[in-house]
């Protein structure tokens, strides 16, 4: 699984005009991707990696602060662009595959203690962060 982390003062995703999630303090902002190859396991090792990510202030993570996850599905994180100008989307798991395992990480931070938001699997989704930092990691388990 592949994720981007951003730290953020708040963000919040909408879908059809309706806020679906969104913090307003201090967190991270997950995109979360799945490929082919991703199972149960990846979800959960991702998980426990975000809980516990030293990038707030102070170097906390979000277990030492209690801070807020946004956690969004996006399958173009596994584009590739290396030939031509158009992505091809071949590594991305598909929907049935990504969708329970995007809801995997979730789940697995919530059993940590974490308090997730996220947005819409397949929706089409507006998306609105104040980074903070400002702090980007690209996480792959």
């Amino acid at each position: 699984m592949r994720a981007v982390v951003q730290r953020v003062s708040s963000a919040s995703v909408v879908v059809d005009g309706e806020v679906v999630g969104a913090i307003d303090e201090p967190g991270l902002l997950v995109l979360v991707g799945a490929t082919h190859t991703d199972g149960p396991a990846e979800a959960a090792r991702l998980a426990g990696k975000l809980w516990g990510l030293r990038v707030l202030h102070g170097e906390k993570s979000c277990s030492d602060v209690d801070a807020p996850l946004l956690v969004v599905s996006q399958f173009t994180l596994y584009g590739d662009a290396r030939k031509g100008r158009r992505p091809t989307w071949q590594a991305a798991a598909p929907g049935p595959v990504a969708e329970p395992l995007v809801e995997a990480v979730v789940s697995e931070l919530r059993s940590l203690g974490a308090r997730v938001e996220t947005g819409v699997f397949g929706a089409d989704m507006k998306m609105s962060l104040t980074n903070d930092g400002p702090i980007t990691l690209l996480i792959e388990v």
